[in-house]
């Protein structure tokens, strides 16, 4: 199976969305999936995993079916927005927003049933309509807070949030009137993408922030002008330039979120260990380092029994320690005599780096 030039950048940007999707799908999950807030985030996640699935199902079998879940994730998303803003702001939207949300939710929900585009496109601006509403919704509720009721910390995970949902209003235009705008590719997956990065990122205090957003703009710029030097290398027409750029912002976003994500977790379980350190309140050292043994940053740790080291001299050993109480493999305090000889045993004996 061959796809048209379009059909391949509009499948890479779809799976693209959905890595950056899978990614912070785990990173939540790995702080608690259950939490009332979180809950909220992984429904926003799974609709838009959605509604891109049923995107790269479609270009790649062609069937017409696989509109439905395009157009259910679509009419899903403004109440996904509205659920999650409750839950940010700790407080219900106004009854009047209720029932114009769910009533559209409904509505459309039932209409994408209707997967044949014979009812297009009134139903496409209809659709587009409620999005775009279902998003000044959720920033207009996050402009009329009570920012009192708030944590300093909250407060600035809503406006980060809010900002993404701005940035998310012309690219899910794009997506609806492409023909109009005679673009080659859907770029929603772009937006998505910088919310994923955004989200991933309020892991981070204040100041650990400010460094990855200036390199993440440093790294998109680079890619966005590498990508007009190989269009005009090649020289390539204006779809083509479009689709270029498209898809290297989409590899390169992936991957900023994906390494974003992998430096929280480290840090995340550094905190975790130093936890471990400062609550221990037990009076049982061996049990508080068989504890300790579980924590992925130090995972391979062994505890050492004295009997397991009863064929060393003790007295070279406590001479050892004394002078480096840490020994590293890479570096030992003594490379010969007694103390060489029982440090290059040590390291044999229990295959370690430490």
């Amino acid at each position: 199976m061959t796809l048209a030039a379009s059909d391949a950048g509009n499948l890479f940007l779809s799976l693209a969305a959905i890595a950056g999707l899978l990614i912070l799908q785990a990173v939540i999950c790995a702080r608690d999936p259950w939490a009332p807030l979180n809950r909220r985030f992984l429904l926003g996640l799974r609709v838009m995993a959605m509604l891109f699935a049923g995107r790269a199902l479609l270009i790649l079998s062609g069937f017409e079916f696989f509109r439905f879940f395009i157009l259910l994730g679509a009419a899903l998303i403004p109440l996904s927005v509205l659920l999650l803003v409750e839950g940010l702001l700790r407080r219900h939207a106004p009854q009047g927003v209720k029932f114009w949300v769910v009533g559209g939710t409904v509505i459309f929900s039932v209409l994408s049933f209707w997967w044949s585009n014979s009812i297009d496109p009134p139903r496409l601006v209809g659709l587009l309509t409620f999005q775009l509403s279902g998003f000044f919704i959720g920033a207009w509720l996050v402009l009329t807070r009570d920012k009192g009721s708030l944590t300093v910390a909250e407060n600035q995970t809503v406006e980060r949030l809010a900002l993404s949902l701005f940035l998310l209003v012309p690219f899910a235009a794009a997506d609806f009137l492409m023909v109009y705008l005679d673009l080659p590719a859907q770029i929603s997956p772009l937006g998505v993408l910088f919310l994923c990065w955004l989200a991933v990122s309020l892991g981070r205090s204040q100041s650990q922030h400010r460094a990855p957003l200036v390199s993440f703009f440093a790294i998109v710029l680079g890619a966005g002008l590498s990508g007009f030097v190989v269009a005009h290398m090649v020289g390539m027409d204006k779809d083509a330039t479009i689709l270029t750029l498209a898809v290297i912002l989409a590899a390169v976003l992936v991957a900023v979120l994906f390494i974003e994500a992998q430096t929280l977790r480290t840090e995340e379980q550094s905190q975790t260990l130093l936890r471990h350190l400062a609550e221990d309140r037990s009076r049982d050292a061996l049990g508080f380092l068989r504890g300790l043994q579980v924590h992925p940053l130090v995972e391979g740790a062994a505890l050492i029994e004295a009997r397991q080291l009863s064929d060393l001299d003790t007295a070279v050993l406590k001479h050892i320690f004394k002078v480096r109480p840490v020994l590293r493999r890479a570096d030992p305090p003594f490379t010969d005599g007694a103390e060489g000889v029982h440090i290059i045993h040590l390291f044999k004996m229990f295959n370690a780096s430490h």
